[in-house]
């Protein structure tokens, strides 16, 4: 029985060992991260099974050196046989508790640092790491499911062996083989995955290895600690320092189970692992867990689209026909990985960038200036980049060297575009990646236009017509790319000169520039105006006064005119009667000059009345004219005459 245990752990780190280095083969040759992390968790289990195979042979020689003391000791009862040393008489028994004391904690410890140090070098490594290549995914597929039977049966196998009494020592291995037999079903999973158009699951399960190869470095650091300070009992057999308690759960999982039934029966305080529904849970959590995965594939048949979405179907990775495109509702579908649905945002405007992006933080400023950084710092640049060419007509040589003018400058480019999908099989399928083969043209285009395009009109009243060019080149390169989208908007709202620097300041000095040039053309439209304002004041006022003397020019002379006329017509009148033209003219003299003046007419002649004068001055007549007065205030005669 030895014998044979001996050869279980044999096989078992040779297993190991071929299993370890075809998966690590396989996976470098299929691109899969998952292989190759999992290559170097059975490759740690190889050097455990190793060990422990040392060690299975050290107590097996222990073991035989007792039986041979026995018999030799029952065969000559005489004690001056034995009178040796103890370490002279059981070397074997010496050199196990040597192995025990100094090499199984050295190992432990170096078994910790290549842990340790595999995590920090995968953990750097997964971040640069390629996507599984696809060509390969169905070879690959096949060889793991066929590493993980044959480390399955065999780890079942020395689990099931290490449960007997005295066989500890099989447990690090069949731990180790379950491990990998584990692993090589993920990665033949990531590998259907990435072949169905899931590359990332990939990554994400050598992530989680990553993960739980650090767990098992922490646990061997914590388990080499406390070895140290643990109570030696004589005659107690320690457990194995280089055993994984959590690797050794996927071995005798039966163990998990219980524990937790202890655990419950200590809480509550009487046997619940002997109640009906604890022994039915046990028995039937495999079915349970089996209709629960039952029931999270059955509802992936049943798909939700969004309002503003659009879903792709595909049947076995190819599109589903006519019922390719499905609209926003409830649809039904085969399960996966039959029938996948990719969903697209075809109903929302989406948007890039071309040129630099802004910094959401600033975006709460009402005002953003040109000498003001206000753009996403780049990692090993400035605040901004020097910006993108553009052609320049106003540039004038420097007199003092034969320099020439370059005809270009730069500007600093912050263009958005707005698009939305309008052919959802067009922009899936005709090219890898649509939005960033949108993002270029976009940037050629824009690129080709500003070395063709004057600075200052782009700048100013050209903005617009820019805008909207760019827009139509843009648009007109995605139909003939075949890419389904719809550019509504570009915008040139910012593009300024770039920021500079200390020395130089560009934009700055752009702004004093730009700033006289308005000055100058305020100053230009205010004499304008000034002008316009007074030459037509004066050529009014000039033709005022003009008329005011033909005015005065004519009155005089009507006046004249009529004075000497009335004169001569006067002298008739007087030589025709002198009496009657004198008594006329007084009196009308007397009634013009009494017109304005108040009157009071006394009519009675003999009484003695108080008469009391008012002074004040009268109230305008046409104030009070039209004015009727009540019938009763007549005839009380109260009004004042």
């Amino acid at each position: 029985m030895e014998r044979s245990i001996q050869k279980i752990g044999v096989i078992n780190w040779i297993i190991l060992l071929v299993v370890g280095a075809g998966s690590a083969l396989v996976g470098r040759y299929a691109a899969t991260a998952t292989g190759t992390v999992g290559a170097a968790l059975v490759g740690i289990g190889f050097l455990v099974a190793v060990v422990s195979f040392f060690q299975m042979r050290l107590e097996e020689r222990e073991r035989l050196e007792k039986l041979e003391y026995e018999e030799l000791r029952k065969a000559r009862s005489s004690g001056t046989l034995f009178s040796e040393t103890e370490a002279d008489t059981f070397p074997a028994r010496r050199s196990r508790e040597q192995f025990e004391k100094y090499l199984l904690p050295l190992f432990t410890a170096l078994l910790f640092l290549l842990q340790g140090g595999a995590v920090w070098w995968f953990w750097k490594w997964l971040g640069k790491a390629a996507p599984p290549g696809l060509d390969h995914a169905p070879i690959a597929m096949a060889l793991y499911a066929l590493f993980a039977l044959i480390l399955f049966l065999l780890g079942k196998y020395s689990s099931g062996l290490s449960r007997l009494d005295g066989q500890r020592l099989l447990r690090p291995g069949a731990g180790y083989l379950i491990l990998g037999a584990c692993i090589c079903f993920l990665v033949a999973g990531t590998e259907a995955a990435a072949f169905f158009g899931f590359p990332k699951v990939d990554f994400f399960v050598a992530y989680g290895l990553c993960f739980v190869l650090g767990l098992t470095a922490v646990e061997t650091l914590i388990g080499l600690v406390l070895e140290i300070y643990r109570p030696r009992v004589k005659g107690q057999a320690a457990r194995l320092l280089y055993e994984s308690r959590l690797i050794g759960l996927l071995g005798q999982p039966g163990g998990l189970i219980t524990t937790a039934a202890q655990a419950l029966d200590y809480q509550f305080g009487f046997k619940v692992s002997e109640t009906w529904i604890f022994k039915f849970l046990k028995e039937a959590m495999l079915l349970i867990i089996l209709l629960q995965l039952g029931a999270l594939f059955l509802s992936t048949m049943f798909v939700i689209i969004e309002p503003n979405e659009q879903g792709l179907l595909e049947h076995f990775g190819r599109p589903a026909g006519a019922h390719a495109v499905l609209e926003p509702g409830f649809h039904f579908k085969w399960p996966w990985p039959i029938d996948i649905v990719y969903r697209y945002q075809t109903r929302q405007i989406q948007s890039f960038i071309v040129g630099e992006v802004p910094d959401p933080d600033l975006d709460k400023d009402r005002t953003v200036l040109w000498t003001r950084p206000h753009f996403k710092s780049k990692e090993g640049e400035g605040s901004e980049m020097p910006g993108m060419l553009v052609a320049s007509r106003g540039q004038i040589a420097r007199t003092d060297t034969n320099e020439k003018a370059v005809p270009a400058n730069l500007l600093t480019v912050s263009i958005p575009f707005q698009y939305q999908i309008t052919n959802l099989l067009a922009w899936a399928y005709n090219h890898a990646n649509s939005d960033e083969l949108l993002q270029e043209l976009a940037n050629r285009e824009v690129v080709r236009y500003l070395v063709n395009v004057d600075m200052e009109n782009i700048m100013s009243s050209g903005r617009l017509g820019a805008a909207e060019e760019i827009r139509r080149r843009v648009q007109a390169r995605a139909n003939e790319a075949k890419l389904g989208v719809n550019i509504i908007f570009a915008g040139l709202q910012d593009i300024h000169p770039p920021l500079g620097n200390k020395r130089t300041p560009v934009a700055a000095a752009f702004g004093q520039v730009v700033s006289a040039v308005q000055q100058k053309q305020t100053n230009h439209l205010y004499a304008l105006a000034y002008a316009s304002e007074k030459i037509p004041s004066a050529q009014a006022e000039a033709t005022n006064i003009l008329a005011q003397a033909r005015n005065a020019a004519v009155t005089k002379v009507a006046l004249a005119e009529a004075e000497a006329a009335r004169f001569t017509n006067q002298i008739t009148a007087y030589e025709a009667s002198p009496s009657v033209y004198t008594q006329r003219l007084r009196l009308d003299t007397l009634a013009r000059s009494l017109e304005p003046v108040r009157k009071y007419v006394l009519t009675a002649t003999n009484t003695q009345d108080i008469l009391i004068l008012n002074l004040e001055e009268k109230i305008r007549p046409d104030l009070l004219g039209g004015v009727i007065l009540p019938p009763e205030a007549t005839k009380s005669g109260t009004m004042n005459k």
